[in-house]
């Protein structure tokens, strides 16, 4: 069999479900997801490969007004995984309230269809959350809004947390693929260190914790993670990793009482990262305030943003 090779960028707003999307297609997780807000910070790889078709996704992170240099980069990373790549996945939702008049878009999905325009990139739109639609009737609407914006190859209604309808995505996204090697091996899913990977846990269950703005300000940074054997000739990964937040009171508010919050993450952290390795994992939290470092691009990129 002759190989086959695409490359295919993920893009669209903040909290359409981008990263549940590419996790569901790969089988596994790769990507943290929470119902939070920018919860995608940098490009994310995933592997999918079959038979002789190995589709390498993109996933980028919701494409937003900027706020903050973090933002900045945040948005340049979107820019950045649509350069050579051979299509791109549109993801909207089906639930959307349009606040917009007559027949215009969200104005982050604008921008992204004229960036898609400007590349020439051919684009298949997936309308994601069908699950959550009440009246099935609007699908049709929400379809003629999009496609009168833009040419798209396809339309795929579907809903990445059940799977309903991602098999006919992975059809339509097969014809892109051309004669070419693989660029990965076949058991690949990701091309991210396993040390982001462990992060990027940690910094999920934050998200999944915190309340209001104080999740938007964190980062976390990854100090140690060390496979080794116990007294007893058991392996067992030790992760040790600092919580940054912006400000004192956000601090107190990732302790929590008694430190009972902090412990809460530490925990959920590790049954994440035991089942990710398949061994036992020890996992050490500490929390440190870095005032406006979301706008400090030295500590952004020590904290690989950027």
């Amino acid at each position: 069999m002759k190989e086959k090779s695409a490359f295919i960028t993920i893009i669209g707003r903040p909290n359409v479900g981008k990263s549940s999307l590419m996790n569901k297609i790969l089988g596994q997780k790769v990507a943290i997801v929470s119902n939070k807000p920018q919860t995608t910070r940098t490009k994310i790889m995933g592997i999918h490969t079959v038979k002789e078709t190995q589709l390498v996704f993109i996933d980028t992170p919701g494409f937003h007004k900027p706020r903050n240099e973090l933002d900045k980069n945040m948005n340049k990373a979107v820019g950045d995984g649509m350069a050579d790549v051979d299509a791109a996945v549109l993801v909207v939702e089906a639930v959307t309230r349009f606040k917009t008049d007559g027949n215009a878009l969200p104005p982050a999905e604008a921008e992204l269809i004229k960036e898609l325009k400007r590349r020439k990139l051919k684009a298949v739109l997936v309308i994601n959350k069908i699950d959550l639609l009440e009246k099935k009737e609007e699908l049709l609407n929400i379809i003629l809004r999009y496609t009168s914006h833009f040419d798209f190859e396809a339309v795929v209604p579907l809903s990445a947390r059940t799977g309903d309808g991602v098999e006919i995505l992975l059809g339509e996204l097969n014809k892109f693929a051309k004669p070419s090697p693989h660029y990965f091996a076949e058991d690949d899913v990701t091309d991210q260190p396993e040390k982001v990977m462990v992060a990027e846990m940690i910094r999920e269950k934050l998200l999944r914790t915190l309340d209001k703005e104080v999740p938007h300000g964190i980062a976390v940074d990854l100090e140690r993670f060390v496979e080794r054997d116990t007294a007893a000739g058991e392996p067992i990964v030790e992760v040790e990793a600092t919580i940054i937040c912006e400000k004192e009171s956000h601090k107190g508010i990732i302790i929590g009482k008694g430190g009972a919050v902090l412990k809460k993450i530490g925990s959920m952290a590790r049954y994440d990262i035991e089942e990710f390795f398949g061994i036992k994992a020890n996992v050490k939290l500490w929390v440190k305030v870095k005032e406006d470092w979301r706008n400090r691009q030295g500590l952004i990129h020590t904290f690989g943003l950027d």
